[in-house]
């Protein structure tokens, strides 16, 4: 019996058009549809993240997602917490747990993702604005995506795009 393929990677990020995704560890805005789309979006998945990121966000473990933290603190690992040190170990422990694959950052684990090799689906907020930040999405506007969705939206404080590209 061979193996299953490995499961694709949904990537999902909220950036601006000069790609921050992050300031001192968190976000440097706050969309109240974005953050709405992302909980629902990675509810009953399996969420890959960083250290920064599972310490920043309160409700990782709730709504039935299962977290792999890829972090070297193994006193990070709860009930239900998978932590490893690389990213090909993470992609090791998601592929063997339910949902999809929703890679929610940061930098490096967006970056590895992109070079995975793995089929690749990314559901990006794209905050028309710029921001000055420390984190940034890795550049992805000069691979070859395929469009599946797009819809405007704005709020009181920003103009924002919610696209779903993919990438075999």
């Amino acid at each position: 019996m061979q193996d299953a393929a490995p499961k694709p990677l949904h990537l999902i990020v909220a950036c601006t058009e000069n790609r921050v995704i992050g300031r001192g560890g968190r976000l440097p805005w706050h969309i109240a549809e974005d953050t709405a789309f992302f909980h629902t979006a990675t509810a009953g998945q399996t969420v890959v993240l960083g250290r920064v990121c599972y310490e920043t966000w309160p409700q990782v473990r709730s709504d039935g997602r299962h977290p792999v933290v890829i972090s070297r603190n193994s006193a990070l690992a709860l009930p239900g917490v998978h932590v490893t040190p690389t990213f090909p170990s993470a992609l090791a422990i998601a592929d063997t747990l339910p949902g999809k694959i929703m890679i929610c950052g940061g930098e490096r684990i967006y970056t590895e993702a992109l070079a995975s090799g793995r089929p690749i689906r990314l559901h990006l907020t794209l905050i028309h604005t710029e921001i000055t930040g420390d984190t940034f999405m890795p550049e992805w506007r000069h691979l070859s995506w395929r469009e599946h969705s797009r819809r405007e939206s704005a709020d009181a404080n920003y103009r924002y795009t919610f696209v779903e590209l993919s990438l075999s």
